[in-house]
């Protein structure tokens, strides 16, 4: 196999240190330089250009995000950004995913160096999957964002009376499970929704604290509501909640009404939120009334869950190679028997609004 050369783009001199050792010990990774910011790492990709690049968002001279809009712009090459655990950094860890970042690997601002060397299988595992990522898909152009008018989640939750019987028994779910990749896809499917859709719940694999921001980002730029899930939050139509990061999301039912529950817990499937926890409960709770989507990313979280909803009656589909980013995630669902249905990113939305009708 061919040997991933990493690139490591950090001011911190620790971060450097640390990955740098991490990653030298890892089959089938070499590190070929570990640099302080990025006009250094330009003069050294003139010598030899990484297959992968670990970047810090914050930094002298020029800022990451600067660096990567660049990059993706002349030469998209996998980027994995290395981010600070903090509110700050999350909104511009949301810059850096919509400019065409793979992934990211959250960094606290205290014990950085033991959180590191914790976090050496996951950092080894987003580098072997960003080498193989679909970068192109990542660094398409894309169209100027919807302008929306501001919304008013009371009207989403009590619209007017002619619309009440709808958001008072929400007939059916939509489960959908995303990982590497699945930012930008979420983007594309979520802006492309009209205001009235079916209730919508998510699962993307993101650290702690980044899914508000996400959340936020996407409610800007959205017709319908997009928010951070909170225990007991219902599902409506024009309504999508995200699990929030280090938390699981179940789909509960009431009656006629569906909501989600928030839990902790171990890793399922090594992620919380899972998607096999979302998948699972939803085959559990509405059965063949749900719809189920599995997009881009890596591993094979989802893929029993996905299975379950299928078994139950839920019509069930998977995003096709073509268009994702990390094929792994559908491709272990549909090896799974778990999928009705194979189609590309652009074919979502439209289906979405073929099963709210």
């Amino acid at each position: 196999m061919k040997t991933i050369k990493v690139l490591i783009v950090d001011d911190s001199a620790v971060v450097r240190q640390v990955v740098s050792g991490m990653l030298a010990g890892s089959p089938g990774l070499e590190v070929m330089a570990a640099v302080a910011d990025p006009l250094l790492a330009m003069e050294r990709m003139k010598m030899q250009w990484p297959d992968v690049i670990v970047l810090d968002v914050e930094m002298p001279r020029m800022d990451g995000i600067t660096f990567l809009r660049k990059l993706m712009s002349e030469r998209p090459t996998p980027v994995i950004i290395c981010s600070t655990l903090t509110e700050k950094g999350a909104k511009t860890t949301m810059e850096a995913l919509a400019a065409g970042a793979v992934s990211i690997i959250a960094k606290p601002k205290i014990g950085l160096k033991q959180f590191l060397t914790e976090s050496a299988n996951e950092m080894v595992a987003a580098i072997k999957a960003a080498a193989g990522a679909n970068v192109k898909r990542l660094a398409q152009p894309r169209a100027e964002p919807l302008t929306v008018q501001p919304k008013n989640t009371a009207d989403v939750i009590l619209p007017p009376a002619s619309s009440k019987a709808m958001v008072q028994t929400t007939e059916r779910v939509i489960a959908i499970g995303t990982s590497t990749g699945g930012t930008q896809a979420l983007e594309a499917v979520l802006t492309a929704l009209p205001a009235v859709s079916p209730g919508i719940a998510i699962v993307q694999h993101m650290p702690e604290k980044f899914t508000a921001a996400f959340a936020e980002r996407l409610n800007s730029l959205c017709r319908i509501t997009v928010k951070e899930a909170a225990n007991n939050d219902r599902i409506v139509p024009g309504r999508a909640l995200i699990a929030p990061g280090g938390r699981h999301m179940l789909v509960k039912r009431s009656g006629a009404q569906y909501y989600v529950e928030i839990v902790d817990g171990p890793l399922v499937s090594r992620h919380k939120p899972s998607v096999d926890v979302l998948f699972r409960s939803t085959a559990k709770s509405a059965g063949a009334n749900a719809l189920g989507i599995i997009m881009t990313g890596m591993g094979d979280d989802g893929a029993r869950g996905m299975k379950e909803m299928h078994d139950a009656g839920a019509h069930t589909v998977a995003q096709d190679e073509q268009s994702c980013v990390v094929f792994g995630m559908p491709k272990e669902a549909i090896r799974t028997g778990g999928v009705d249905e194979v189609i590309s990113l652009d074919a979502i939305p439209a289906l979405i609004g073929r099963y709210g009708r």
